[in-house]
């Protein structure tokens, strides 16, 4: 399972707003957050986040807080039972990720390893 905070819910519902004003999304096309994990970093893994209406068929698919969220198979394995969180605060603005299965992460959180 995949999780997603009620800011983090929040704040990606803004941005799809924003997104279908600015005509980047075609009207009845729904968008999901698509989160993958790549080779890279200082710790060996890095997250990546993106919006996608292409849904795979083997993608792993997501329901929390009316936000559709998807992955690869392969990324999912490294991110279960992950939480993408969003933080405004004074150290720092954007999403996060609460990933119970990281054994390290950088200090600037971007990158983590299991």
């Amino acid at each position: 399972m995949l999780f997603i905070s009620d800011k983090a819910a929040h704040q990606v519902q803004e941005i799809l707003l924003q997104n279908k004003h600015n005509g980047q999304v075609q009207e009845g096309e729904e968008q999901a957050v698509r989160i993958r994990v790549l080779g890279g970093g200082c710790s060996g893994l890095t997250y990546k986040l993106e919006f996608d209406h292409n849904i795979e068929e083997a993608d792993q698919v997501f329901f929390d807080k009316g936000v559709k969220m998807v992955t690869d198979l392969k990324s999912f394995l490294f991110i279960a039972n992950t939480t993408l969180d969003y933080s405004d605060g004074l150290n720092g603005k954007g999403f996060h990720f609460i990933n119970p299965n990281a054994e390290r992460t950088c200090s600037c959180g971007d990158s983590f390893s299991v």
